[in-house]
């Protein structure tokens, strides 16, 4: 499968927050997004963004399920969030019905993708998410197939928008 990445320097809370929410206006059903990064490294902050780019009501405040596992947003297309943080190995994943979301009718987001293991397969956007200081954070994209690689494209549209901002 092809891949490709690039990375980006993200200044400010909320500049994480609007490449999610431009990001999510290019999504659509069957995208997988997998986040990884520490614990505070902005995983929730750009998924918050991305709901709003899929249409998901403002009111509808997004957290991260990290007691419930997945929350299901709806908007002009639905967000699958799920937060694995509680999970501790692949096995686990197989119980939650991940796979049926993947791919499906919907946007799929899992916050600590990391912990699917070898049963993270198929097209997605990698997200990392790494502290490069108080407030900014180096984020990398890796595109993988096709879809993956269509999102990663609308990344770097979006990151080349924000030169200079803050």
């Amino acid at each position: 499968m092809r891949d490709e990445a690039v990375t980006f320097l993200s200044r400010s809370p909320g500049q994480t927050f609007r490449l999610g929410e431009m990001l999510g206006r290019s999504a659509g059903a069957g995208d997988f997004l997998a986040l990884t990064g520490e614990l505070g490294g902005g995983k929730t902050l750009f998924t918050q963004g991305l709901a709003l780019g899929l249409g998901v009501p403002e009111e509808e405040y997004v957290t991260s399920p990290t007691f419930t596992i997945l929350n299901i947003h709806r908007g002009r297309v639905t967000l699958y969030h799920y937060d694995l943080f509680r999970i501790s190995g692949p096995g686990e994943t197989v119980e939650l019905g991940l796979e049926e979301q993947l791919f499906g009718d919907g946007v799929t987001v899992v916050e600590w993708a990391e912990r699917l293991g070898s049963d993270m397969t198929g097209e997605r956007l990698e997200i990392n998410f790494e502290f490069a200081g108080e407030r900014e954070r180096t984020i990398t994209m890796r595109g993988l197939g096709k879809s993956g690689l269509r999102l990663l494209a609308e990344a770097k549209d979006i990151i080349g928008g924000f030169r200079g901002d803050t």
